[in-house]
């Protein structure tokens, strides 16, 4: 299968040549400031998120939104349905927990928070 024309990297003066939006070295970089911007990632990392991630995931092992389109894919990400943006105690709300295949988390996650370009726009539910 024929392949796209490389084209510039969007990095303002960059003229490496890509097949993406970014070359290697700023593709990092970009990356790398998109992470700094989280600031929940301590919640993550700790051991009580990794336990209650596990209680979920065994509760439920189906990706519920594979399950209302009719497949059965096994779960591998657990997801705040409601957007926590910081709040502790929605974060760790069980109620608020959902079990995920990694392609629709991905998905629901870059719809919501915008890093697929649509930045400051929140889908509701």
């Amino acid at each position: 299968m024929p392949r796209k024309p490389k084209r510039m990297c969007s990095y303002p003066s960059c003229p490496e040549l890509t097949e993406i939006k970014y070359c290697e070295k700023h593709q990092k970089e970009e990356t790398k400031k998109y992470n700094r911007s989280r600031k929940y990632k301590k919640l993550y990392n700790s051991s009580r998120w990794q336990r209650l991630r596990k209680k979920v995931l065994a509760k439920q092992p189906l990706c519920v939104e594979c399950e209302k389109n009719g497949r059965l894919t096994s779960a591998a990400v657990v997801d705040h349905i409601v957007p926590h943006h910081g709040n502790e105690a929605l974060f760790w709300d069980e109620d608020n927990l959902q079990s995920l295949c990694k392609s629709c988390h991905d998905r629901k996650t870059a719809k919501e928070d915008g890093r697929w370009g649509r930045k400051n726009k929140v889908y509701t539910y």
